[in-house]
């Protein structure tokens, strides 16, 4: 039988797992998507992203999957962009410094998650 205790445990670990992940910004870039800093030629879909200085970790990042979602806008031109989905991507380039957001997302999957007007979003993301 569980006692209390752990119950409270379960839950609290249940609340939290949905809170977690970290906050930033996404804008989006256009193809051609080739060549990248990770991968040079090699074609790899259309569900990618170029990594900011933020998460690039010195090209650490290259490979890494982040799930990605709009949880608002940063500008008053589309004051509701969300589309209320998630996308997973593959980090397979730099966005060097100057980069408007945390993450540059393809422009497929920036539309996926929100309106292509909005250029630049709030987001929550995690790996």
């Amino acid at each position: 039988m569980c006692n209390i205790k752990q119950v409270l445990v379960v839950v609290v670990m249940s609340f939290a797992s949905v809170a977690y992940g970290d906050q930033g910004t996404a804008t989006y870039y256009t193809a051609p998507y080739v060549p990248s800093s990770c991968d040079g030629y090699k074609n790899d879909g259309v569900m990618i992203a170029a990594a900011s200085d933020t998460i690039w970790d010195n090209k650490a990042a290259c490979g890494r999957t982040y799930k990605v979602k709009c949880t608002g806008a940063t500008n008053k031109g589309v004051p509701n962009p969300c589309t209320g989905q998630s996308v997973v991507v593959r980090v397979v380039d730099y966005c060097p410094p100057g980069c408007r957001g945390t993450i540059d997302l393809s422009q497929e999957a920036f539309a996926v998650i929100a309106n292509t007007d909005a250029g630049k979003i709030k987001i929550q993301f995690d790996q």
